[in-house]
């Protein structure tokens, strides 16, 4: 079991069992609150706005692996232009749990966004892994939304307000990390 900043995350299976990752403390699955899309796994902080996304995406045979992590961050922001990639940096495959992993890659970037129809945008800063399974033909991106700054008319501005204190400590990039050296395939039938 990993150890964060003196905070268990426990072992958790993905897709029906066919993937397992650690997932920081508290996490909250999303698809026992609402629908999720059958190729994403979301998970909530139960006191903030951070999330972890894990979706299974077709394989961009066409995109160089050095470009594959902007393409899909790019696809993941939209056309709204008002997301700044901060760095991105290639992950080494050795050190993943992720057998088959042909490249990985992580982006760091900044957004503002608004929730649901709100004109108040917060500011999010986005983890991005991205893990190449082209024999699966499958990319495979995990995503950490991690808000920096709350705008004050937010409704996630009204909803902290309301959160009684001790709350669970937000995740850390740490936690993030974990999660996605973590991540394991167990059974490669989920690709059909």
């Amino acid at each position: 079991m990993d150890h964060v900043a003196g905070q268990e995350q426990q072992q958790r299976p993905l897709f029906g069992g066919a993937f397992s990752a650690f997932l920081p403390p508290g996490s909250l699955d999303v698809s026992e609150l609402r629908q999720v899309p059958d190729n994403q796994e979301v998970f909530v902080h139960p006191s903030t706005d951070q999330s972890i996304i894990m979706e299974l995406l077709e394989y961009q045979a066409g995109v160089p692996d050095e470009t594959a992590v902007r393409y899909h961050f790019e696809d993941v922001v939209g056309t709204s232009g008002s997301a700044e990639v901060l760095s991105q940096e290639s992950l080494a495959p050795h050190l993943l749990a992720l057998e088959g992993c042909s490249s990985a890659w992580h982006l760091t970037a900044c957004q503002l966004v608004a929730k649901f129809d709100e004109e108040a945008k917060n500011e999010v800063r986005l983890h991005l892994a991205l893990l190449r399974l082209p024999q699966y033909g499958t990319d495979v991106l995990l995503t950490f939304n991690d808000p920096t700054r709350i705008h004050p008319l937010s409704s996630s501005a009204a909803r902290g307000s309301e959160v009684p204190a001790p709350s669970l400590p937000p995740w850390t990039v740490e936690h993030f990390h974990t999660f996605v050296r973590g991540l394991r395939l167990l059974d490669p039938g989920i690709f059909g």
